[in-house]
């Protein structure tokens, strides 16, 4: 019979007291040294009350990371660059909208750098207001209807 060789990733609730330094090495690697974030941006002081995910390659390596803010923002999405365009930031967006909902928040926003409006677009996401720079980045805003 033959192997299916597509990537085996899990997501999960991640623990920021336990996984701080899985979910910063990821957001670290792409936020900071691929895009260039000013680290000082980068850590908002917002982690400790947000519900996290940890996306995990088959042998439990950390490859991606997404959160959820109280006020309802999706944010620090963020997937290694050889485990993209493989479904992983899509199941973790998927995961946070279904705790979202679960929970009883239904409008949800986030604020996307342009070239990943068509990905938030195919979930649901639609523009809000003006584009905006965010740490020299291009962004809009985007909500949930």
């Amino acid at each position: 019979m033959p192997q299916d060789n597509r990537p085996v990733f899990r997501i999960r609730r991640a623990q920021w007291e336990r996984d701080n330094a899985a979910l910063n090495a990821i957001r670290r690697q792409v936020f900071v040294r691929e895009q260039g974030v000013p680290e000082t941006l980068e850590w908002d002081g917002l982690d400790a009350d947000a519900v996290h995910l940890l996306a995990e390659d088959g042998d439990g390596r950390p490859i991606g990371t997404a959160r959820l803010l109280p006020s309802g923002q999706i944010g620090r999405m963020a997937v290694l660059a050889e485990h993209r365009r493989r479904g992983v930031g899509r199941a973790l967006l998927l995961e946070l909208l279904r705790i979202a909902r679960a929970d009883g928040n239904e409008r949800l926003f986030l604020n996307a750098q342009l070239a990943a409006l068509p990905f938030y677009s195919t979930l649901g996401f639609e523009p809000d207001g003006e584009v905006f720079e965010e740490a020299g980045i291009a962004h809009q805003r985007m909500r949930t209807p």
